[in-house]
């Protein structure tokens, strides 16, 4: 009788297992083939083609806008700073004198419009000064009088942090000659832009 009770049970068990295997590989049927598609009058900006496009626009839009001048716009800087001349200073001084603040005004302005597009681009503004006096002393000046055309471009919009000072002090003379014409043309600050790596 044992016997008979677990024979019955085996046979309920393997009929339970094959209706539940069968069920599962009726679910896992592949589904039936599409139906073929009929052209229509549509206009194709409705059909699901059109959906990868935003996914392009979405990729153009997360690339970051390029953070120096092209080629064409750094050509257009070269030509404002060629422009843009030199502002020279009286004997011992750094302020700014009236034929200095009109040197820079002349360009600064689309100067300023051009580089805040880009703030990596840097310029420097070079102080210089005429062979009298110390070292120590001329190299002060020098960038006393960088620091004032530094403060006149701040003034005009352009960030101080696209602006470095350097002071030659006497070390690089436009003019070789001793006499007050030549070191008019040495007391100058003069605006070039910064190498890019």
């Amino acid at each position: 009788m044992k016997n008979s009770c677990l024979t019955v049970l085996f046979a309920v068990a393997t009929i339970a297992l094959t209706a539940t295997g069968c069920h599962k590989k009726a679910a896992a049927a592949p589904p039936p083939a599409p139906k073929p598609a009929v052209a229509t009058s549509a206009p194709a900006a409705s059909t699901p083609a059109s959906r990868p496009a935003p996914a392009a626009e979405r990729t153009v839009a997360s690339t970051p806008p390029s953070r120096y001048p092209t080629a064409k716009q750094q050509a257009r800087i070269d030509e404002l700073l060629a422009r843009i001349e030199d502002a020279y200073f009286d004997y011992d001084k750094h302020t700014l004198r009236p034929d200095a603040i009109k040197a820079l005004q002349a360009d600064s302005t689309e100067l300023r419009d051009i580089i805040s597009q880009y703030p990596d681009y840097k310029l420097t503004i070079e102080g210089h000064c005429d062979e009298r006096g110390s070292e120590e002393y001329n190299r002060a000046l020098g960038d006393a009088r960088a620091q004032s055309a530094k403060d006149y471009l701040v003034g005009v919009g352009i960030s101080t942090n696209q602006l470095a000072v350097v002071s030659y002090g006497k070390d690089k003379p436009v003019c070789s000659d001793h006499d007050e014409t030549c070191w008019q043309k040495n007391r100058r600050i003069h605006i070039v832009a910064q190498a890019t790596n």
